[in-house]
C-alpha cells in the first residue's frame, strides 16, 4: 500500500482530522506513557498529517499507548491522538500479518497490582 492510501486508511479508521492539531503538546503532557514512547501523541498527529508514516509503523510507541484518552481530554482542538495511534497500530498489525502479542503472552506479563482497565486495554489493543 502506498503512503497516500495508507494515510487515507488511517484517517478513515481513526475518524479524526489531524489537520486540526496545532502542536501545542497538551496531549503529550497528559500522556502517562510519555517517557516510554519514542513518538509522543502530538508527534503522531503531526506525522500522520505530514504523511510520514513509515517511522510510526516501525515504532514500539504504537504499543506503549494505554488508550486512556487523556490526550483527547486535554486537546483544545478536539483532536483525538489515541484514535490515530490505534489506527496506525491496526495498519501495522494488518500489514505485518501478525499481532505484537498473542493473548497467551499477556497473562505472563500481568502484575497483580495492574488495574483491570489496563488488562482490558491490552486485550483490545493486541488482538485486532
Amino acid at each position: 500500500m502506498n503512503t497516500t492510501d495508507l494515510k487515507q486508511e488511517i484517517l478513515r479508521r481513526s475518524g479524526g482530522d489531524p489537520r486540526r492539531g496545532m502542536a501545542c503538546g497538551k496531549c503529550s503532557a497528559a500522556c502517562p506513557s510519555y517517557d516510554a514512547m519514542e513518538f509522543h501523541p502530538h508527534q503522531f498527529v503531526r506525522m500522520v498529517n505530514d504523511g510520514n508514516l513509515l517511522p510510526l509503523l516501525q515504532s514500539d510507541s504504537l504499543y506503549k499507548c494505554l488508550s486512556c484518552m487523556a490526550c483527547a481530554e486535554r486537546c483544545p482542538r478536539g483532536v483525538e491522538p489515541f484514535r490515530l495511534i490505534e489506527a496506525v497500530r491496526l495498519c501495522a498489525v494488518r500489514e505485518q500479518g501478525q499481532n505484537h502479542l498473542t493473548p497467551n503472552d499477556i497473562p505472563a506479563l500481568l502484575d497483580p497490582d495492574l488495574p483491570q482497565q489496563a488488562i482490558v486495554s491490552a486485550f483490545r489493543k493486541f488482538t485486532k
